[in-house]
């Protein structure tokens, strides 16, 4: 027998399991690994949130006591807040209801309150690859205040991913649905959140949440002229007109004083 014919009858053929198993073995730890980030996403979503839960109950009950006392069924009230989720919007239109204001009035009135959630959307938009076509359009159906703040400042710090942006999202909406329901049950034992004070949290919540954002190239002169211009448009045309106009100040701000990734290369290689 040659060495030829006895390597061949004594070669046993590779295991399977051998070849297969150094490529699960990542993939194991890949899974785990990410099982873990999405635990820690969650975990981080849900903290960064509830310190807005305690302003959030108030300001939601009342809206929902208002709501019936303004002539709305419990069945209205929390399909307004299920579908428009919008609390600035809902508000306006509960006033504007009260005052036998044209349907388009209050149409016009509401896009004008929430336009400034297009910008949000533009803005966002663009830290969203981790998200699905599906999950970018429930995404923008939640995109509230707290929620584009807070997710901003999340894609700069470590990346914004979908287990923290609707962890995050789930605790406000519904808390908010929840403190509606309460409110249109039991809106006479409700008294205005400005009593304890509870209106001023929201607005310091957003100004840490502002304040944040320091480092960033041209926070200052960004800052400054939406500041200028949502003063100057809430003394002249007044609200809510104030919030999109100071909101579109900023934003060609930015663009006006942003260079061109290219030419930022060009400049670097100068300088080195």
């Amino acid at each position: 027998m040659s060495d030829k014919t006895y390597a061949s009858e004594v070669m046993v053929p590779p295991d399977e399991t051998q070849e297969t198993n150094p490529e699960k073995k990542p993939e194991k730890k890949s899974e785990t690994h990410l099982e873990i980030s999405m635990a820690s996403d969650i975990k981080d979503g849900i903290k960064d949130v509830s310190p807005i839960l305690f302003a959030i109950v108030p300001f939601a009950a009342v809206f929902g006591a208002v709501a019936i006392e303004s002539g709305l069924s419990f069945g209205e009230t929390m399909l307004t807040s299920l579908s428009i989720y919008a609390a600035a919007s809902q508000y306006v239109m509960i006033d504007l209801m009260g005052q036998n204001v044209p349907v388009w009035s209050i149409v016009l009135a509401v896009f004008a309150v929430n336009f400034r959630h297009v910008l949000y959307s533009a803005s966002i938009g663009r830290t969203m690859g981790a998200f699905s076509t599906l999950q970018k359009a429930l995404a923008f159906f939640l995109l509230v205040d707290p929620q584009f703040a807070s997710s901003e400042s999340r894609a700069a710090k470590s990346g914004l991913r979908p287990a923290y942006y609707f962890a995050y999202a789930a605790m406000i909406y519904s808390t908010w649905i929840a403190a509606n329901c309460v409110g249109a049950l039991f809106g006479s034992l409700i008294d205005s959140p400005a009593t304890y004070g509870l209106d001023f949290i929201l607005p310091l919540y957003f100004t840490g949440l502002v304040a944040g954002f320091h480092k960033r190239p041209n926070f200052v002169p960004v800052l400054a002229i939406s500041a200028s211009v949502s003063l100057l448009a809430w003394f002249t045309i007044g609200s809510p007109w104030h919030i999109t106009l100071g909101g579109i100040a900023g934003l060609i701000t930015a663009a006006a004083l942003s260079k061109p990734v290219k030419h930022k290369m060009e400049e670097e290689t100068a300088n080195a």
